[in-house]
């Protein structure tokens, strides 16, 4: 089975843009699977019936959350996941995280490593500034493309 990045970022555009939950490829020991995160199918869902259910309300409602993405909107340039895999801010469970809120980042230094297939891939900033949200958890899932911080 190819393992390369071009083959498995592939699999996950085919999964995001079909109607598929979950994929699964196995050879021997070897696998690779990519899931889709189920709250992020539910919003998809839930968003319309929620302005179905009170048009009168729909353009007050919307009007209130474009406000409050103004002012929730995070600063700074996004540093993305480069692929899929589970998201660890320390070298080790112990250790002294990468990077904090507020700590002052510079080009290609290490953020984060993002486990996949039980390799651990250092993550480097591709700006300078300062790290101004984490928008993911240590231990927590995350796919191709995701925002894991803003650096600004």
């Amino acid at each position: 089975m190819n393992f390369d990045l071009e083959y498995i970022e592939q699999l996950v555009k085919m999964v995001s843009d079909s109607e598929l939950s979950e994929l699964t490829l196995e050879e021997g020991e070897n696998a690779i699977v990519v899931r889709k995160e189920k709250t992020v199918v539910q919003a998809q869902t839930i968003m319309p019936q929620a302005v179905a259910a009170a048009p009168a309300a729909a353009p007050v409602a919307a009007a209130a959350a474009a406000e409050e993405k103004k002012e929730d909107a995070p600063k700074g340039k996004p540093i993305t996941s480069p692929m899929v895999g589970t998201f660890y801010l320390a070298s080790s469970p112990g250790a002294k995280p990468f990077v904090e809120v507020g700590s002052t980042v510079s080009t290609g230094q290490v953020v984060c490593i993002i486990e996949a297939m039980k390799l651990m891939n250092e993550i480097e900033s591709e700006v300078s500034g300062k790290v101004t949200q984490i928008c993911v958890k240590d231990g927590e899932a995350v796919e191709y493309g995701q925002v894991l911080m803003y650096v600004e």
